[in-house]
């Protein structure tokens, strides 16, 4: 599969950690993939109406491409937001926006592009104020940072915005609530892509949690117990996410994390608040759902995962039911 072409729109007074946060997450995924032997997932591109814009700390981001004519249909495109030039005043409006950016009538063009088309529309904090006056949000849920959420439904009524979410996801569009919400947009997004495990590396990197908000479904078990930073259970963890089906006794698990099987079981329950067996219990579950759903039959779907047999693959989901 060829690289996703990312093209950040950067406005004026860009925040800047919208901007680098999901960038940086993409970067290090494409690195996270070289050092697996794997060709890079994403190519990124800073595109804008000028070739220079002032960041929101006032630093001057350059070097932008000019917005293109026309965008892959399978590109992502991703809005950032923008600050105020006072404390306390609202974002520039919309008419404000459309001159700074030539025109929103471009980025409803290809938006509409992307939506319809295999590709992605990413905003983050402010930028789904644009997204909404481009006419691009209409009958979608989505989100932005907290306080431009009445803003959000001024601008579209017929958006359905929600409140108290990271990010939020309906087909090909993605919001999220902005500043280090952009990460976390970015590391699922990545983890869909290229993996769980990949994408809890660049967290581990990037030094943050894999999380979302609180009223969001519960972490796919791929991710969950990794909001810890220590080195050796993130060894073991990649490990068995990456191949399930190894026969994982606690001595092997213990070698993977060069750590002692006792000493691993103390690191388990102090950072991850499971046991090791229960861990990789909860990865196979989640392999053999992902099995099913794909349509592989139940028994195939136990050995893809690493259970011996379907029959053991029923006693390891009633036995999760109970906890």
């Amino acid at each position: 599969m060829s690289a996703i072409d990312v093209l950040m729109l950067v406005q004026p007074r860009a925040l800047l950690l919208d901007l680098a946060g999901p960038a940086e997450a993409f970067r290090l995924a494409n690195q996270a993939l070289a050092g697996r032997g794997r060709p890079p997932a994403f190519r990124l591109r800073f595109i804008a109406a000028q070739p220079q814009c002032l960041s929101s700390v006032g630093l001057a981001v350059a070097g932008l491409e000019p917005l293109p004519a026309a965008l892959a249909s399978d590109s992502w495109l991703v809005l950032v937001g923008c600050r105020s030039e006072l404390p306390g005043e609202p974002p520039p409006d919309s008419a404000g926006l459309a001159a700074e950016l030539a025109g929103l009538r471009w980025l409803a063009q290809q938006g509409q592009v992307l939506l319809s088309g295999g590709g992605r529309l990413l905003t983050v904090c402010s930028g789904a104020l644009l997204a909404a006056e481009a006419g691009l949000l209409a009958g979608r849920r989505c989100t932005t940072h907290h306080e431009l959420l009445d803003a959000l439904r001024q601008a579209e009524p017929r958006a359905q915005v929600v409140d108290n979410r990271v990010f939020v996801l309906d087909g090909p569009l993605a919001s999220s609530a902005g500043i280090t919400a952009g990460i976390d947009l970015a590391l699922h997004l990545i983890a869909q892509l290229c993996g769980a495990a990949l994408a809890a590396t660049v967290a581990q990197t990037m030094v943050v949690y894999l999380r979302r908000g609180t009223a969001d479904p519960e972490l796919s078990p791929m991710l969950a117990h990794r909001h810890h930073l220590h080195p050796a259970l993130h060894r073991v963890q990649d490990a068995i996410c990456t191949d399930p089906t190894e026969d994982w006794s606690l001595a092997r698990m213990a070698e993977a994390a060069h750590v002692t099987p006792r000493h691993l079981s103390r690191l388990f329950a102090a950072h991850a608040g499971v046991t090791p067996l229960h861990y990789l219990q909860a990865i196979r579950l989640e392999r053999a759902r992902q099995a099913q759903a794909a349509g592989l039959a139940a028994s195939q779907a136990a050995l893809q995962a690493g259970f011996s047999s379907d029959q053991q693959l029923r006693r390891a989901r009633r036995a999760a039911a109970r906890c």
